[in-house]
């Protein structure tokens, strides 16, 4: 089954030296377990993804890690495959259309694309694309409200590594956090409470509960300096604020640990076994830090995560959709553009996430 995914061209009828580029984490081109397999090999071989040493981690990759795991998650992949392609490719694609449509209908001259830090569309290509075709500044808005070192910081890694094979470089300006940002926050907000309208509210007063599940670290990734828990956990309160959540109502919890060293807590799936074992009646996890459905919240969580908690008790699971192509959330996209596009476009105040690089194209 292949995408029938292109990367979006917007520059062929949208003139303008002016850039947001949209980055996603990445994902197969096919749910076969060959493509698995290369996705996999690209991003489990980045040392900000896992901090080992190459010479004892790279063997061990290749000769116990890929033959099992690439065929497991081809598995996975192909329960959720859509018919345009992977939903994160698919998801991330239509916002990128959405936010360009936006700015249009707003008469604003910015070209906006999406690239994948692994798999394609591929950085390099995009930002080659993007300089062919006129673009002089670029705005780099990575698809990860909450910074880390494995997601931000490799995405920006990649550029300057692409950067180094551009003579006449774009100017550059990056955002690396929004996870406390007011409009993301609403967007949150929104898509929660839409659910809720659509499918009722949880019976908290009987003791149904509310995850918000993020993607999980190492703890040792916190220890070294990343503010990603901290900015989770901020996420997670001023959500639960937003909807009127009790402390004892909601749990920030984190999914998806890989290997054998210690990981942030406490875990998605431990703690569904904990609510299902505990007769909870309902739980309705939501995906915060993922701006788009993926295996992760698809899979993981949707099939996986549903399966311990009614395996160990639980009565009702229900996953709350991530925020995808919500207007709240391309309308937070726009603006946050928009604020750190001051002094290109003299539209607003720069904000204090975002840093410029070679302020002459």
């Amino acid at each position: 089954m292949h995408s029938s995914l292109s990367p979006a061209r917007h520059t062929d009828t949208h003139s303008a030296d002016t850039a947001v580029l949209l980055i996603n984490l990445g994902t197969p081109d096919t749910p076969s377990p060959r493509d698995v397999r290369r996705y996999l090999a690209e991003f489990l071989s980045d040392p900000r993804v896992v901090e080992l040493p190459a010479w004892p981690w790279q063997p061990l990759l290749h000769g116990l890690v890929l033959p099992f795991r690439s065929r497991a998650s081809a598995k996975k992949y192909e329960s959720i495959w859509m018919q345009e392609g992977s939903p994160l490719a698919v998801h991330t694609e239509r916002q990128a259309r959405e936010l360009q449509a936006w700015f249009d209908a707003r008469g604003k001259r910015i070209v906006v694309e999406h690239a994948m830090r692994y798999g394609n569309p591929s950085i390099a290509a995009v930002i080659t694309r993007l300089r062919a075709n006129g673009v002089k500044r670029i705005l780099v808005l990575p698809m990860y409200p909450q910074y880390a070192a494995s997601t931000t910081a490799t995405a920006f890694d990649k550029i300057a590594a692409a950067l180094r094979k551009i003579r006449n470089q774009p100017v550059m300006r990056f955002v690396n956090h929004y996870h406390a940002d007011a409009r993301y926050i609403e967007a949150l907000r929104r898509q929660v409470q839409r659910y809720w309208d659509a499918n009722g509210r949880p019976n908290f007063a009987a003791g149904d509960k509310v995850l918000f599940s993020f993607h999980g670290l190492p703890l040792r990734s916190v220890e070294l300096g990343d503010p990603y828990y901290s900015q989770c956990m901020q996420t997670g309160a001023l959500l639960a604020v937003a909807l009127g959540l009790a402390p004892g109502q909601f749990c920030v919890t984190f999914q998806s640990r890989f290997g054998y060293q210690k990981w942030l807590e406490p875990a998605t799936d431990e703690m569904l076994a904990d609510l299902g074992d505990a007769d909870t009646s309902r739980v309705d996890v939501f995906c915060p830090g993922f701006t788009a459905d993926c295996i992760e919240t698809i899979e993981e969580i949707g099939i996986e995560g549903r399966d311990i908690f009614l395996e160990f008790g639980g009565m009702e699971f229900h996953r709350i959709d991530c925020l995808n192509e919500a207007p709240a959330f391309i309308d937070m996209l726009g603006e946050i553009a928009l604020d750190n596009l001051a002094g290109w476009s003299n539209e607003a105040p720069l904000t204090s996430g975002s840093t410029d690089l070679f302020e002459a194209a």
